[in-house]
């Protein structure tokens, strides 16, 4: 029996004979292999960039919406009529024990002017709670009061971004502003926040007590009603408690009988984050077995290769066996190449996958996470291939006849 460092002595001597063959061999399962490293990298970092966006939205959250209603028989979408109250919102923080917080929600487009600068951005009307619920933090100023929401008081908080068109490097905090042509004072200024988990840039608002913004700036478009409430659990496993004590309360608020539909919906935040994480994980796993037929071709590559190299050293396969070599070491040298040619394309495509994710993620500004077990089932996976796809033509080698081999032109 050949000991096994001489078998990968004489497998890679076999292998340096032919270069350009064995690098052109292995070239697809350098694709192949490159390809999953790749598609798993931005996969996983899809699944990466979803969480943080969502962590920034703040956890253990709910949201409570007008919900879809009929009305002669057609269905109208969610958000169509405005069932919600300032009232509701009160309610729920006050009688449902498993809810934290609660910031009712008012919103639209306002033309917000200071001096010559003028920039139109989202006005969001809201209670203190806010901040706390979405994990937001103010980078200087202060936070509505208790008295700002009583007097509907004309004060705001200003976004990074709105700051920035308006005032630039100058310190917005005490200037007056014009909302809608409302004059309202800079108390706070909010911390920048980045892109949501939609893409949208959350520090382009400005933040008023809802009670301001019901009315003063929105009353005639939602009289005495909200758009919506952001409802935050004391703890993620209240979530569902939270859920049904709102659900219950706001059935009973609203009249809503048995078999009625309820005028209101709750969403539960981290339902949406793990479907939405879930579909970036099916999205990377069908890239990845898109990509793993390279892999397969790369495999019939090599066997196709070995099979040509079989028949081109029939007489050195004779000769070995004429001094003595055993059919299993033939079949061990022959495998033994396959297999080296399988591995080093599935190092090389690791290198290539993980230089090509990088370059995706500099690019496209999307995080690219390498995994270590993307990495081990790439070479693990490249090995099987190089020992499956190996084996026939090492098979082949070690059954020839020694004499008709010698005979062999």
């Amino acid at each position: 029996m050949i000991a096994p460092e001489e078998i990968l002595l004489t497998a890679l001597r076999a292998l340096r004979r032919n270069k350009i063959r064995s690098l052109l061999t292995v070239l697809g399962m350098i694709i192949g292999v490159a390809a999953v490293i790749a598609m798993f990298a931005v996969g996983t970092g899809a699944q990466v960039r979803i969480t943080e966006r969502f962590a920034s939205m703040g956890s253990n959250l709910l949201v409570v919406f007008p919900g879809s209603s009929r009305s002669g028989g057609v269905r109208g979408g969610g958000g169509t009529l405005p069932t919600l109250t300032l009232e509701d919102a009160e309610a729920v923080l006050r009688e449902c024990p498993a809810v934290a917080d609660v910031a009712p929600r008012v919103s639209g487009r306002t033309q917000v002017v200071y001096g010559n600068a003028n920039w139109s951005t989202s006005t969001v009307g809201s209670t203190a709670s806010l901040l706390s619920i979405r994990n937001w933090t103010l980078e200087s100023g202060r936070n509505f009061t208790e008295s700002d929401q009583r007097s509907a008081a004309k004060v705001c908080i200003l976004g990074a971004t709105v700051a920035a068109e308006l005032f630039g490097g100058e310190d917005p905090l005490g200037k007056i502003v014009r909302v809608n042509k409302i004059p309202m004072t800079v108390v706070g200024l909010l911390a920048a926040k980045g892109s949501s988990a939609a893409g949208s840039d959350q520090d382009d608002m400005v933040l008023v007590p809802v009670t301001t913004a019901m009315k003063r700036l929105f009353g005639a478009r939602f009289p005495g009603k909200i758009q919506d409430m952001t409802i935050q659990a004391k703890s993620a496993a209240e979530i569902a408690a939270a859920e049904s004590q709102i659900t219950d309360l706001l059935t009973r608020r609203h009249r809503i009988r048995p078999g009625e539909e309820n005028d209101f919906t709750v969403r539960n935040l981290s339902e949406i984050m793990e479907a939405a994480q879930e579909g970036a994980r099916i999205m990377s796993l069908l890239l990845a077995a898109v990509a793993s037929v390279s892999l397969l071709v790369g495999g019939i590559g090599i066997m196709n290769i070995m099979l040509v190299s079989v028949t081109e050293r029939t007489r050195e396969i004779g000769i070995r066996a004429a001094v003595g070599a055993r059919r299993a070491d033939i079949l061990l040298q022959f495998l033994a190449e396959a297999l080296l040619l399988s591995l080093a394309g599935g190092i090389l495509g690791i290198c290539t996958g993980a230089g090509g994710a990088f370059l995706i993620s500099h690019f496209a500004d999307w995080p690219a996470v390498i995994a270590p077990e993307s990495v081990a089932l790439a070479f693990g996976f490249s090995a099987a291939i190089g020992v499956f796809f190996g084996f026939y033509p090492a098979w082949k080698a070690s059954r020839l006849n020694p004499i008709e081999a010698l005979r062999y032109e």
